[in-house]
């Protein structure tokens, strides 16, 4: 049975901003407030073509 895996932790390679999924909103949130990176940032997520966001 094929799955996604989605993923639960990002981090900007800009401004180092590190952000969590949080189950019970549904949403991204920041990790840690005060690492928030700049908030003018285009992040650049470090989510790229070597994530397998599929299993099985």
């Amino acid at each position: 049975m094929i799955q996604l895996d989605p993923p639960r932790e990002r981090e900007c390679q800009r401004c180092g901003r590190r952000d969590v999924w949080d189950d019970e909103v549904r949403n991204w949130r920041i990790q840690d407030d005060s690492r928030a990176g700049d908030p003018f940032c285009i992040h650049e997520w470090d989510i790229n073509g070597a994530y397998q966001p599929i299993r099985g």
